[in-house]
């Protein structure tokens, strides 16, 4: 129910600039995209700016996951890692041009990160962690590339699941916040209700259920527009 919720709402964020600066222009669409590509090939710069600029969304979102006083210093780290990956990828990569720049954003600012010992810890996705059978050394990203389209989904999923639940908690009653919680599984450890198992756990009609629920995703679209 929250996938549900998050198809009802996603476009809206993305449209209102939530994740990131209002004034990022929108991601190109695939054609525009393998325009810009084909151009940048054959040499135009004016391409390549396109394809950063167009980009600098992505940047915004996966800085957010790293940090919430320092965005601003993380975009701009990330931004170098746009431009690097904008000028190695190829199609020949046997990955989407988004995927491969996440790659490269979010190893730029892990690296930046790690140079800074606040993440100690952290593993470069560019670490060699052994040699295949015909002696090519394979690196992490390598390893991760089967699930990359998973991982950052959930990332995606995770930073929207809490700008919900801090619009949810700003925004609506009490009562409409027990209610969205309730029928979309948003807290912790729970699942999502129907309209009829929200009713009887409240002691309310489920025709109310729904008035209420209607009544709580219109702020929340207003709200964002």
């Amino acid at each position: 129910m929250f996938t549900a919720l998050f198809a009802l709402l996603r476009r809206l964020f993305f449209m209102t600039g939530y994740f990131s600066n209002g004034s990022y222009p929108q991601p190109l669409s695939p054609e525009e995209e393998a325009e810009c590509l084909a151009r940048f090939k054959a040499g135009s710069k004016a391409a390549r700016d396109k394809l950063i600029t167009h980009n600098m969304r992505l940047v915004a979102h996966i800085a957010k996951k790293y940090g919430k006083n320092d965005v601003d210093d993380l975009i701009s780290i990330g931004s170098i890692g746009l431009i690097k990956g904008v000028e190695s990828y190829s199609t020949e990569k046997g990955t989407t041009l988004a995927t491969y720049l996440a790659r490269c954003i979010e190893n730029e600012i892990l690296m930046a990160l790690r140079s800074n010992k606040r993440y100690a810890n952290t593993v470069y996705l560019q670490n060699t962690l052994g040699v295949d059978n015909d002696g090519n050394e394979y690196t992490l990203m390598d390893v991760l590339a089967v699930k990359e389209d998973s991982v950052f989904h959930q990332a995606e999923m995770s930073i929207l699941k809490q700008n919900l639940l801090k619009i949810i908690r700003e925004h609506l009653s009490e009562r409409e916040q027990k209610i969205i919680l309730m029928r979309y599984g948003l807290e912790e450890n729970s699942t999502p209700m129907t309209q009829l198992e929200t009713a009887k756990k409240l002691g309310i009609s489920r025709s109310y259920i729904s008035r209420i629920e209607t009544r709580a995703l219109e702020k929340m679209r207003q709200y964002l527009e």
